[in-house]
Formats: structure tokens, sequence, C-alpha cells
């Protein structure tokens, strides 16, 4: 069995012409359901966690005027999102998806969640898509639940995971590990424990011999007991926002040194699917089930 975190508000209505690509939340379940991938017994919908499990990474304040709508214009404009109600609802079962998944990980070795990584996510404000950061409440639950007590974010989107950087950054039990685009969004970075900035234009052979020489030995430094893996699929050629030049199978053999090792190491882990804004939605979409593709080879 492959758990997969999936409710039909993940795929939620956006004004005309936006630039975040939420049918692929709608088509990727879809893809997966028809090839063979995954059976509707893998799926299950999450439901929002208690406020607990948000506000151990979320300030009070900021979760409270998030909820009542009370976020001003500009930090609005900065989330990429107008809100609403129903956005509200979308995010926070979107988070308890990924905590659901982490749950559920342990038991089957790994768990997927059709949307989340939203690692731009700041402890007091939202940024760039992501209003609440999914895999640091999911990490912080299994740390306060003692279910882990060493957790490596493997954050493999084009963009850095700044949100998830400076949450965690007086949080020894967490290591966060950013792969992504130098220049690009967002424009300061924050420091990771382990940051691998690339120049525009990086291909498949220098993406993958820096991963295969960097993500084996610092799973063995580490020696985490968790992982969390944000693959976002904007790191391809095709992307319209990330600069970088993978080809779709460069994306997949990506998602397969990451998930073999988690594999052979009997690591538990969580993959969330992050990014991905190439021009055709099918682009997106077959990336994206390259991912699960790969872990049905491994867990299946």
């Amino acid at each position: 069995m492959l758990p997969i975190a999936f409710a039909p508000s993940y795929a939620h209505p956006l004004p005309a012409a936006h630039r975040f690509p939420m049918l692929k939340y709608e088509l990727l379940p879809e893809q997966l359901l028809h090839e063979g991938t995954a059976t509707a017994a893998d799926f299950f919908v999450p439901v929002p966690p208690p406020d607990a499990d948000i506000l151990r990474v979320h300030d009070a304040g900021y979760y409270q005027r998030l909820r009542l709508g009370q976020l001003t214009r500009q930090e609005e404009r900065v989330t990429g999102f107008p809100w609403s109600p129903e956005l509200f609802a979308r995010e926070v079962t979107i988070l308890g998806g990924t905590i659901e998944c982490a749950r559920r990980a342990l038991v089957h070795g790994a768990a997927f969640n059709i949307a989340g990584g939203t690692h731009h996510a700041f402890r007091d404000r939202g940024e760039g898509f992501c209003l609440l950061n999914d895999q640091a409440a999911a990490a912080a639950w299994l740390l306060a639940n003692g279910l882990a007590q060493k957790v490596l974010v493997v954050d493999l989107d084009v963009h850095q995971g700044n949100g998830t950087a400076a949450i965690f950054q007086h949080e020894p039990r967490v290591f966060t590990y950013s792969v992504h685009g130098a220049r690009n969004y967002p424009g300061r970075k924050e420091t990771s424990d382990l940051d691998q900035p690339l120049p525009d234009g990086t291909a498949d052979a220098e993406y993958l011999g820096l991963l295969a020489a960097t993500l084996g030995p610092l799973v063995a430094r580490v020696r985490p007991d968790f992982v969390f893996y944000l693959a976002g699929v904007d790191v391809l050629a095709t992307d319209k926002l990330g600069h970088l030049a993978l080809s779709r199978d460069g994306c997949r053999q990506r998602d397969e040194l990451v998930l073999s090792l988690c594999h052979a190491q009997g690591l538990p882990v969580v993959v969330c699917m992050g990014g991905g804004y190439s021009a055709r939605i099918a682009d997106i979409v077959e990336a994206h089930a390259n991912t699960f593709r790969v872990a049905a080879s491994l867990w299946g």
C-alpha cells in the first residue's frame, strides 16, 4: 500500500489567468488511478489537525489573522493567493494531510501528499503560494510525540526552502537540506543546515552528480530516523519559473536517488509535491507521476 493524501479542496478555484497550476491537483490522482500506479484504496481524505499541531511552528497571532481573513492587502499579495474561508480550509487540510502521512509512513515506509511542500511559510507570515508550513508542522508533530528523534528535510524544489530553514534555525533535531537555483526566488535566502545553490541552466548530469555525492554522506552523518522529501518538478527545463534545465528523465532519476536511499536504509519518508510551473500541464503531471511510479516500484 502507498498511502496518498488527497482532498477535493486541494484544487482550489483561482482567478482566471492566475499562474499557479491548480489543475494538476485534479489531474494527478486521475492519472495515477488510470495507469494503475495507485488504487482507490491507497487514497485517504485528510482532515485539519488540532490547532496545537499548527501552533508548534506558527505564531498564534499570525494563525488567528489567517483564519479570520485579517491579513493586510500587502500580506495577501505576498502569498500570491486571494484569501477566502475556502482557501484557509484548504491550507489546514493539506497540513493535516502531511501530518497523517507521517503517521502512516511509520507503518508503510512511505506516504505521499498530492499537495504540500509549502516551504516558504514562516512562523509569522506566508510567502510564495505558501500560507502554512506543512512539512515543518509534521516534523514538529513527530518530535513532540516521540515518534522521531532526528528529522531530515530534503528540499529539492527549485526555490530555497526559506521558511522551513528559518523555523528550524535553532532546532538541532531537524536538519534542513536545500538544493535550489542560486538566482531564483526568494531573493533573500535563509540559511539551511546545508544549502546547495545551483547556477541557471544546470542540467541532468551536474545536478544528479551533486545530489549523489552529497545525499548519501549527509544521511550517514546526520543519521535521521525520518525524512521529508519535497519533490518539486519546477527543476524541469520546461518550467517557466525554474531556470534549471533538467529533463523529465533526469527529474525521475532524482526521485529514484532520494527514494532508493530511504528504502535501502529503512527510513520512513513523506513526499510532498511542491512546485511545478511548466507551460503544459501535461509536463507537470507526468513529472509528478514519475515520483509515484518510482515509489511504487520500491514499496509497492
